[in-house]
């Protein structure tokens, strides 16, 4: 097919992912024909930011084997993905950047304001000494994937935990360059980029969604994890996607029949405050990272999430809201019981 004929998130994707990546990613997802249909020389924000969480989606499956194994019984089942929402964790220092990186959600809202995201609610995670924000497409708020952006405030903390925070956080760097803040700006902007600016940038884009700093100290990282398992994740995995979230009609009955099939689920469904958002999720991936002084070890990874949501009878829409019951539950399938360094 030739580029005048591929639609413009189509042209995107496989620019960034290669062309068999691509269009197997594509064909997993259930995307709005809306967008899809984006044809031209020009990407809008909508346009690009789909195209981003495809490829965002393609990144969570490459680290996540019981994610991949999901969906590909998923696809065989002759079943698509309806990509809710990705979660995103980050470090807020009480004064000033965390390295050459904005500190904390600013380091994405920088992504997702110009993208035409806003922020829907703040999530108080007080229990985990975080804030969790939504991030809903004002575009298609149904149909592209939303973010929960949480980050995690080191003032909350004490000044043993503080300094080894600094030492391992504060050798972050900015991935963003010249030509992604340039495209960025234009969105902000209100106007379309040429699509072979897009093409650019999206690489570069994505790239923020990764660990910024060097491999931290083992002993930096126990402390951590001594207060946080969240500080620990973050220390050996970044900014990376947290969890990717499959819409699913009935995640109570999935959650069974998963469980049924000895998957690795969470026991306890979480159910928000309203009854109308449902969720539950695989226990996180293991992984090996590397540490600064050289030895890889196994540590919790990111995973797969699946969620139900309801008809809003106030609004007669789909409740798109988060709960904060629900994320302090669910932040629970990277914590240290689900694969501790060793």
């Amino acid at each position: 097919m030739s580029n005048e004929n591929m639609g413009t998130i189509e042209r995107l994707v496989i620019a960034t992912l290669g062309e068999d990546v691509a269009r197997r990613t594509l064909d997993m997802l259930a995307i709005d024909p809306a967008l899809l249909g984006e044809r031209g020389d020009t990407v809008s924000r909508a346009a690009f930011a789909m195209a981003m969480n495809v490829a965002l989606f393609d990144d969570l499956l490459r680290r996540v084997p019981s994610g991949d194994a999901y969906v590909a019984d998923t696809l065989a089942r002759g079943g698509k993905i309806l990509f809710d929402h990705g979660a995103l964790r980050s470090i807020r220092f009480p004064h000033g950047t965390t390295g050459a990186l904005p500190g904390g959600e600013d380091a994405f809202t920088r992504i997702f304001l110009p993208l035409g995201y806003e922020m829907a609610a703040i999530y108080p995670l007080n229990r985990l000494k975080m804030t969790g924000r939504a991030y809903r497409h004002l575009d298609f708020p149904e149909a592209i994937p939303q973010f929960f952006l949480s980050e995690l405030h080191v003032e909350r903390f004490d000044a043993e935990f503080a300094n080894a925070a600094a030492r391992i956080f504060g050798s972050s760097r900015d991935p963003l360059d010249a030509k992604a803040k340039a495209v960025l700006a234009h969105y902000e902007a209100g106007e379309t980029v040429q699509i072979v600016d897009a093409i650019a940038a999206l690489p570069v884009i994505l790239s923020a969604f990764d660990r910024q700093h060097e491999p931290p100290g083992f002993e930096d990282y126990q402390l951590l994890l001594s207060r946080s398992n969240e500080a620990a994740w973050i220390a050996t995995e970044g900014n990376g996607f947290n969890h990717a979230t499959d819409r699913v009609a009935d995640v109570a009955a999935l959650a069974e029949r998963l469980k049924a099939e000895d998957r690795p689920m969470k026991e306890k469904l979480e159910v928000s405050a309203t009854g109308r958002v449902r969720q539950t999720a695989f226990r996180a991936d293991s992984v090996e990272r590397l540490f600064a002084d050289g030895e890889l070890r196994q540590v919790p990874g990111s995973f797969y999430e699946f969620i139900s949501r309801d008809i809003d009878p106030e609004t007669g829409r789909l409740d798109l809201a988060f709960d904060t019951g629900n994320a302090t539950g669910i932040f629970a399938m990277t914590s240290a019981q689900s694969g501790a360094a060793r």
